[in-house]
């Protein structure tokens, strides 16, 4: 499963950042590698995988993880690679490193700042983050919460969001985050599947102007299930609980403010179980741990963004993408501050993203590609009218990048001034696979390498490494601690979908490749694979090359059967608005064949009002193929814009 006559589209070839002076020695992971004596970025990367429990246990001694009991071993392999456990024998808890260590040492430092969407703020110390998270404790505890048992977190994105999940955590009790976008049937599959006893949810929150009720969803998936007994209800842009469910306020008002002692828990204890959606049937339940996923996290905020005490945070995601337990968990166990907002990052205007990065000095800003697109049509002058000195990194996730949009977030925004720390993992992986750090050079849309740790390789149909510029398949030969600890419920399904196709190998369902000069690139899903005539290529090459014409917005790339050349390459194109599109089908079709040869012409070009996205922004091409070609498109509960198939299945019936 080679690239054969594929190439990397509108690449560029150039180093685009170096770090400076400044960068290097103020780095987390410069203090790591010269105290371990490591020269540069590519010999850490060697070490960290060459024995990688040496390199977990230098990170826990590195960042002061503070265990309430040693650990004996470090990696336990005695059940096999799929069921690598960590840090044997160690007792900890997550809230203990994230919360209750801080609000002792440094109870002033802010951990959690909020605005809202109408411009309101509140900041949380980390001595008022710990008696919010104690007061809660109790109160689950009062409504017969035991440890092991599941707790949904049904919430956008608040700082009663962070307490829910430190409180959860103090306990021992597993919690589940629900995506604040869901519908009463995705969230009612979640809590069924996971066993949620308690349900902590809102009233409604504000996003675009407009009251989303969040409790009323709550009920109508709670009438669907049997297992939740209780619902406390956030009294934040509504009318607060109901008969028959408990108010937050009062259920905690009564509550002792003195520190309530994190459960000394095992490395292993159940942390979190976050859903994933499958591109077949139900949702995919990953469990996470506290040992595992509190140092990778850990690990990842401090080497890679390069995060400390008295900066800020802030990623635009919600609390059941993965990277909202990141940006929490990550933030937090440093001592640092993360900033949250609900709402949407364009509303009221084009400059939000902006005017909060100016008046809350953040340091750290995460954001996804589809989210730079689409703010690019704005122009600059909404970025102008913000001084965004306060920035350090720029970071981004979600799926990738094209040259024109990753440039404009490096020119525009960061002044070409800042790295663009671009990883990529997944809620399976509680992590990331792919990431430079600080102190590397970067091209223009690049992962750079493996993260630390990670033994990632790119290999073909059978398993063997690729060569350079050839496109294959990510896998992972190592294990690593935050690795999900299989699929709740379905310990085979977890075995099928990531270990069997290569016995002892993780495979991702990604494709990547390597440029000559050791660079690494994302080409899209291995299950979005276009095959055209034996040719293999990723969607995001075509939609790289749409985006090269300036009337195209966004783009999402499909294959669809062909009888003679296997599958043939459609395009669903938004236009930036004013635009005509008369005739210029036949001109993106050439510019994509211009782009990647006559080959990859594309059959049909199809302009639409918007493609399908999830709330965190990722374009889910499955359904858009599955609606083109009248297909069950699994599960389909993330999308924020269902509406958006029925448009495309219209406008596919008007052109036939």
């Amino acid at each position: 499963m080679s690239g054969s006559g594929a190439r990397i589209v509108g690449g560029v070839t150039d180093i685009i950042w170096s770090p400076s002076d400044e960068y290097i020695e103020r780095a987390n992971v410069t203090r790591f590698m010269r105290a371990h004596g490591i020269e540069t970025p590519q010999e850490l990367v060697a070490r960290s995988v060459a024995d990688v429990a040496w390199f977990w246990d230098a990170v826990v001694q590195d960042l002061d993880i503070e265990f309430l009991a040693p650990y004996e071993q470090v990696l336990d392999l005695s059940r096999g690679v799929e069921w690598a456990t960590w840090f044997g024998g160690g007792r900890l808890n997550l809230a203990h490193q994230c919360v209750d260590r801080w609000a002792a040492s440094t109870p002033g430092a802010p951990a959690v700042v909020w605005e809202g969407e109408d411009g309101a703020v509140r900041t949380w110390s980390y001595a008022e983050l710990r008696r919010e998270t104690d007061r809660l404790a109790r109160a689950l505890r009062r409504l017969g919460v035991q440890a092991g048992e599941a707790v949904g977190i049904f919430l956008p994105m608040l700082p009663e969001t962070v307490a829910a999940v430190m409180a959860c955590s103090k306990i021992g009790a597993v919690w589940v985050p629900i995506f604040s976008g869901f519908g009463p049937d995705a969230i009612a599959v979640r809590l069924e599947d996971a066993g949620v006893k308690v349900l902590l949810t809102a009233d409604a929150f504000l996003r675009k102007g407009r009251g989303v009720s969040l409790v009323e969803t709550a009920r109508g998936a709670i009438a669907r299930v049997n297992s939740v007994r209780d619902t406390v209800v956030l009294r934040h842009a509504g009318e607060g609980a109901a008969t028959g469910e408990h108010d937050w306020a009062e259920l905690v008002a009564s509550e002792s403010d003195d520190p309530l002692p994190a459960e000394s828990l095992e490395s292993e204890h159940p942390l979190f179980i976050g859903y994933t959606s499958g591109t077949t049937g139900r949702p995919k339940g990953v469990l996470h741990v506290h040992g595992g996923f509190l140092v990778k996290i850990a690990s990842e905020v401090a080497y890679q963004v390069d995060l400390r005490p008295g900066e800020t945070l802030h990623w635009v995601t919600d609390l059941g993408w993965i990277m909202g337990p990141w940006e929490i968990v990550g933030a937090l166990a440093l001592g640092s501050t993360v900033f949250l907002t609900d709402g949407a990052p364009t509303h009221p205007g084009p400059d939000r993203l902006w005017s909060l990065v100016e008046r809350h000095g953040i340091t750290t800003l995460g954001v996804s590609p589809t989210l730079i697109r689409a703010l690019i049509p704005s122009g600059t002058d909404h970025i102008r009218r913000h001084d965004l000195s306060s920035l350090r990194i720029l970071a981004s996730t979600g799926e990738p990048w094209n040259p024109d949009a990753y440039l404009w977030l490096h020119r525009e925004v960061g002044g070409s001034r800042l790295p663009i720390i671009n990883l990529s993992g997944g809620t399976e992986v509680g992590a990331c696979f792919l990431s430079p750090l600080p102190i590397s050079e970067l091209k223009a849309c690049t992962l750079w390498g493996p993260a630390l740790g990670m033994d990632i390789d790119i290999v073909d149909a059978d398993g063997s490494p690729v060569p350079a510029g050839d496109v294959g398949e990510l896998i992972c030969r190592q294990p690593w601690p935050s690795m999900t600890r299989g699929i709740w419920g379905d310990p085979d399904r977890y075995l099928e979908t990531y270990w069997r196709r290569f016995p002892g190998v993780w495979v991702h369902g990604d494709w990547a490749t390597r440029d000559e000069d050791g660079f690494w690139f994302l080409r899209g899903r291995s299950d979005d694979t276009l095959s055209v005539a034996g040719k293999r290529l990723g969607p995001a090459e075509v939609e790289s090359a749409l985006a090269s014409h300036p009337a195209v917005a966004e783009s999402a790339a499909i294959g669809v059967p062909h009888s003679l050349k296997g599958e043939a390459i459609w395009c669903f194109v938004v236009l930036k608005p004013g635009v005509d599109e008369r005739g210029l089908a036949t001109t993106l079709r050439n510019v994509v064949a211009d782009h990647l040869g006559r080959s990859f012409l594309p059959s049909k070009v199809v302009f639409v009002a918007e493609l399908p996205k999830t709330r965190s922004a990722k374009i889910v091409r499955r359904a858009i193929r599955a609606a083109a070609l009248g297909e069950d498109p699994g599960d389909l509960s993330s999308l924020e814009n269902p509406d958006s198939l029925e448009t495309i299945r219209g406008r596919l019936d008007s052109d036939r």
